[in-house]
Formats: C-alpha cells, structure tokens, sequence
C-alpha cells in the first residue's frame, strides 16, 4: 500500500497540473461513471492529502475522494490523452489539453462534500506531512501497553505512516517493535516523529524512500544498491535474514497484526 508521502507528492502533482483548469473527468471502466458526471466541466481547485487519504477539490466543495488501497495507482502524464480505446481498468480519467491522469484500482473513489471530508479526518491521527500537532499521537502511544510497531501503523493514531516507515524508525531510534508503547520515554517519541517529518518530506520531495545515514550509502560502505521493486535505500525492510548494516546482526522478520515486521534484534531494544 503506498505511504503517505506517496499520497502529498500525488496531491502536488494533481495541484500542478491540474490547478485552477477546467477538467474532463470521466470514468471509461464505467465504474465510477455517475460522480464523474457530478464534477466533470468543473474548475479543479486543488488536491489535498491527510494520511493515505487523497481529496481533489472541485468548484462547488465537491470533492473526489480517493484511496488507492493496495493495489490503486494514480498516474499524472504531462501529455495528452491517446486517442482510441482505453486500456486497462481506468476507474478515473482527468483531463485537460496537453495533460492526462489515470486512477486505476483504488479502493475508494466517490465524490463527496466537505462532511464527509471532515469526517474521515475526524478519525485519523496527527499527519507527520501536514505540519499536525504530534502532542495527540504522543499520548496515545504514551498511555498504550501495544506494542510501539503497533501503534505507529494505526492510521488513527499517526496518519500516513506505513509499514517500510514503522520498521526503518523504530530502527534508527533503535527501538524494539514489540516494546509497549509506554514503555518508550517521551522525548524519544518525540525524536521518532521528528524523524518520519524528515524521512517523509524527502520521500515527497524524490518519491522513494531512502533512510540510511550517509556513513551507511552502498558508496561509503563499499556495499551493492538494493535491489527490490520498492526501490530506496533501508535498513531493516524486506532485508530478512541479510546483515544489519550497522552491527552485521542478521535481520529478524515476524508478523504483527497481519503485516510483514522488520527490526534488528542487536540494534533495537
């Protein structure tokens, strides 16, 4: 499932291009013919991101909210539409001349008002990206005997944050996954959100995730790039069994609350 970052770099992309222009949105899958309908031959006032959670703003407050889910993705093309049949499952197609952008896959898109917008941030956590008061997430995490891996994967407690974050975190705080959130002394949560605000904002800014300190780089240690689909530098996620790249600990994998978990047992405690 994409992270948050991925969401805000979206919601930028979607501002630029489509900002303040009137759009032809239309749904060739047919699925989501009847909202396109509602917003089509509006002016796009800008798209906004809280969490996984992406709201595109139409004149009127009509908003078209989406979710990509797992399997959802969103492309933005600085070129025209092609003519002739769509391909593949294109839920929604936004377009203007000379730009085009193809949702395919989400697990939710409708058109909403601001209520319902208001709703869905009702029940989401404090958004390292969006400049939130970290103090309620904090707390939470404070009061809670789950474990801190937990916990920052809960969407109603921190907002964006997924599971390639929750591990690569935890691991430069050094700290265990399965500890109790109440257990982690204040200031170094602190330091925890303060380091997904840096880690996210890079990851809007180059739209991968890369975490490991300079010292750390294939370069600096003589090492290979990684090599996965995900892309990105780390030094816990998806490296199971490989060594850590700071004490050379073979990687230790689990699960938790039915997602793959990552951590150093030697580094983080």
């Amino acid at each position: 499932m994409p992270e948050g970052h991925t969401i805000h770099r979206l919601a930028g992309e979607l501002s630029l291009v489509f900002g303040g222009r009137t759009v032809d949105v239309s749904s060739p899958q047919g699925r989501f013919a009847a909202g396109a309908a509602v917003v089509s031959g509006s002016v796009l006032s800008g798209a906004q991101a809280y969490g996984k959670h992406l709201f595109i703003g139409f004149a009127g407050r009509r908003w078209v909210h989406v979710h990509l889910g797992l399997y959802g993705k969103f492309d933005v093309l600085d070129r025209p539409a092609p003519e002739g049949p769509v391909r593949g499952e294109v839920r929604m197609r936004l377009r203007v001349p000379g730009a085009h952008a193809d949702l395919r896959g989400p697990t939710r898109c409708e058109v909403v008002g601001d209520a319902e917008v208001a709703a869905v941030a009702a029940r989401l956590g404090p958004d390292p990206l969006r400049g939130d008061d970290p103090g309620p997430a904090l707390q939470r995490i404070g009061r809670s005997r789950a474990p801190i891996g937990v916990l920052l994967m809960d969407q109603a407690v921190v907002a964006g944050v997924g599971n390639v974050y929750r591990a690569e975190a935890l691991f430069r705080a050094g700290i265990d996954p399965a500890r109790p959130g109440a257990s982690v002394p204040e200031p170094v949560l602190r330091s925890i959100w303060a380091d997904l605000v840096g880690l996210m904002e890079q990851g809007v800014r180059s739209g991968r995730i890369d975490t490991v300190r300079p010292e750390h780089e294939p370069e600096a240690m003589g090492r290979p790039p990684r090599v996965d689909d995900h892309g990105g530098e780390v030094y816990v996620y998806r490296r199971s069994g490989q060594p850590c790249l700071v004490c050379g600990t073979p990687v230790a994998a689990g699960r938790t609350a039915a997602r793959n978990l990552f951590w150093c047992p030697n580094c983080q405690h």
